[in-house]
């Protein structure tokens, strides 16, 4: 699930593989047309191919939102949140990422910040799973621990994204599609060859303007 990152661009997740098995990834494709609509290579695809036998790093502790803390995390997201939480840790202390950054208390990355910590210079190789690999036993721990998506749900909310991107000046971001019963991301629709600059001020506006339209953990899909 690698692809190259452009400077800046946030980390970004291949829905498609949430129906089987999901793992973190990156990539710099994010665009799209008005009636276009395909899958991307963003975020989370399929896990790196490795013998890798790392050890696991030490479970953390349950975090416990406060009470009546706004996205607080259920007992139901518990496995994923620890799951993720282990993973982080692998990557601080194994995977040459000391600064890699928690989790959202749902369990999901907080992809602005991965996708900053993956950008900078000769950082974006091992911000899959570590140096090495190193982390991947732990990646795939989380892959098996996140919960199912509700697919029409995801594509109605990307879809919201999607028009509210062109609304506000990127007229090229396309629109996701259902396929199989998925919900494939919009975005750049020419992943391999980006047509949107991401590093626009327009861009960015327009990612701030519509980032209340994904629902939690698609912020890094599209």
């Amino acid at each position: 699930m690698i692809l190259k990152m452009t400077s800046r661009a946030a980390a970004r997740l291949r829905l498609t593989a949430l129906a089987a098995v999901p793992v973190l990834v990156f990539s710099a494709a994010c665009g799209g047309g008005d009636d276009g609509g395909g899958a991307k290579s963003h975020g989370i695809a399929e896990a790196p191919d490795t013998s890798s036998t790392s050890q696991p790093s030490k479970p953390a502790k349950s975090a416990k939102g406060a009470k009546g803390e706004p996205g607080a995390r259920s007992d139901g997201k518990s496995a994923f949140y620890d799951a993720q939480m282990r993973f982080v840790q692998c990557m601080r202390a194994k995977g040459g990422y000391p600064e890699y950054p928690d989790p959202k208390l749902s369990g999901y990355p907080d992809w602005s910040k991965v996708g900053e910590l993956g950008s900078q210079p000769g950082r974006n190789a091992g911000i899959k799973a570590g140096k090495d690999n190193v982390c991947v036993d732990e990646l795939r721990a989380v892959m098996a621990a996140e919960p199912k998506r509700d697919q029409q749900k995801s594509y109605e909310s990307m879809l919201a994204h999607a028009k509210c991107m062109r609304d506000n000046g990127v007229s090229q971001f396309t629109n996701p599609v259902m396929s199989g019963g998925n919900a494939v991301p919009g975005g750049d629709p020419s992943p391999g060859s980006p047509t949107i600059d991401q590093e626009s001020p327009a861009y960015k506006q327009a990612r701030e303007a519509c980032k209340t339209k994904l629902l939690d953990g698609l912020d890094g899909m599209q």
